[in-house]
């Protein structure tokens, strides 16, 4: 076996331009298909981060109205739908998997905030309980949170952060400023911001939309206690939860779910649950999207790889011409047709297992390349690389098998008398 392979780089060596030409499809094929599935697995992993964030691991349950979140900024309460009880809060709190829970309310903030004379353009307004901040895994940069008093006595205090800053204060501190929500006087009292933030990566504006929007304009937190004085009455809540790892959060999220529409009594006839939002299947369905289109390349990638798979059956057939006479020599001293056809076979699987690894190189680089001229984010697959070099030598045993039988099947006399 050593011998071969000894005898393959020799021979491969000795042809050097006529081996690199017959590697080129195979190096062009591998090099694409590395650079689309790492393309494929970088996109994939910017859509599961953009969505499920920074290990945050938070699940929303929300209350929805014909498959749609309420907003009751144009609906109506249900009849029937009531506050969520202190008891559900619990026994959401002691299901298996579940670190924290909140309950929050919120609006759309556009045209309802301002200081001075400057309006927040969007953004939320939202009424949290005393556990919404652990639960979301904010943190306050300056200031102060929200105390037992300012829950208790539904102070009119604010929490903001650092988009709404920036929008409203330009460049001023917030601290002890007032702000008009609803035309209610409300004073700054902190500011936070995201313990483990991460930076999404908007690519177009349909990422904007999809991702960043809801957000990107910047929220304001009120405590859940000021709500009825900013809006007239209590309104349903929505529930936060804090799984303990990425993988439980689809789990927690239906149990939370099944509980909460347990004690639902809408008594108007409307088509109201709760349900909770599943980032990971649905990151999974805009993955699987992406990897529709990115199939078809990796499909016409695969063909330069039939076409190298050609070229090397052709110059191996070409090789056992040139080599008739060596091989009548070998075989009348005794080789048999399994040491023919183990020579060649092996020379044709180093052939292309170089072109593979070559391929697997530039595709690497060509990854880099493209990630740096349009910012698509890639990210290489080793198991992708060790396919890839695997099936570039299953490529040479199948064409090379043609050749290399033809080899061992030659009659000693006849390849002794060839010129």
């Amino acid at each position: 076996m050593l011998e071969n392979i000894r005898l393959s780089f020799r021979g491969i060596w000795s042809h050097k331009m006529r081996s690199f030409l017959t590697m080129l499809g195979i190096i062009i094929g591998i090099a694409a298909i590395i650079a689309i599935v790492s393309t494929i697995q970088g996109t994939n992993e910017q859509i599961e981060k953009n969505l499920i964030g920074s290990g945050s691991n938070n699940v929303k349950v929300t209350l929805q109205k014909d498959g749609y979140d309420m907003d009751l900024s144009y609906d109506s309460a249900p009849a029937g739908v009531t506050e969520v009880a202190a008891a559900t809060l619990d026994s959401i709190k002691e299901l298996d998997h579940v670190e924290n829970a909140a309950l929050y309310r919120t609006r759309q903030a556009y045209n309802a905030v301002y200081y001075l004379n400057t309006a927040l353009s969007g953004g939320n307004i939202t009424g949290v309980d005393d556990g919404y901040f652990d639960t979301a895994s904010y943190v306050v940069m300056k200031g102060r949170g929200f105390s037992k008093n300012d829950y208790a006595k539904a102070r009119r205090v604010a929490l903001i952060d650092e988009s709404v800053e920036s929008s409203l204060f330009s460049g001023e501190s917030a601290l002890g400023k007032t702000v008009e929500i609803q035309g209610y006087p409300f004073t700054v009292v902190g500011v936070v911001t995201e313990k483990d933030s991460y930076d999404l990566v908007i690519n177009s504006m349909d990422d904007y939309y999809m991702y960043a929007y809801d957000d990107s304009q910047g929220n304001v937190f009120v405590p859940s206690g000021t709500w009825p004085v900013i809006f007239g009455y209590d309104e349903p809540q929505n529930l936060l939860l804090k799984a303990d790892s990425t993988d439980t959060m689809a789990t927690v999220g239906k149990a939370a779910e099944e509980i909460l529409n347990s004690n639902l009594n809408v008594t108007d006839g409307s088509d109201v649950t709760y349900k909770a939002q599943d980032l990971q299947e649905q990151a999974k369905q805009i993955q699987q999207l992406s990897q529709s289109t990115n199939m078809m390349l990796i499909w016409i990638a695969g063909i330069s790889l039939l076409v190298g798979g050609i070229g090397v059956m052709n110059i191996m057939l070409v090789s056992v011409t040139e080599r008739t006479s060596e091989i009548g020599l070998k075989k009348a001293i005794g080789a048999g047709k399994g040491a023919i056809l183990g020579q060649f076979l092996t020379e044709a699987v180093v052939l292309t297992s170089l072109g593979g690894l070559a391929g697997v190189l530039v595709g690497v680089i060509l990854s880099k390349v493209i990630s740096m001229l349009n910012g698509t984010p890639t990210a290489i697959s080793p198991a992708a690389a060790i396919l890839a070099v695997l099936f570039s030598m299953a490529i040479g045993i199948i064409f090379g098998m043609l050749p290399s039988y033809k080899a061992a099947n030659l009659n000693p006399i006849d390849a002794l008398r060839h010129e």
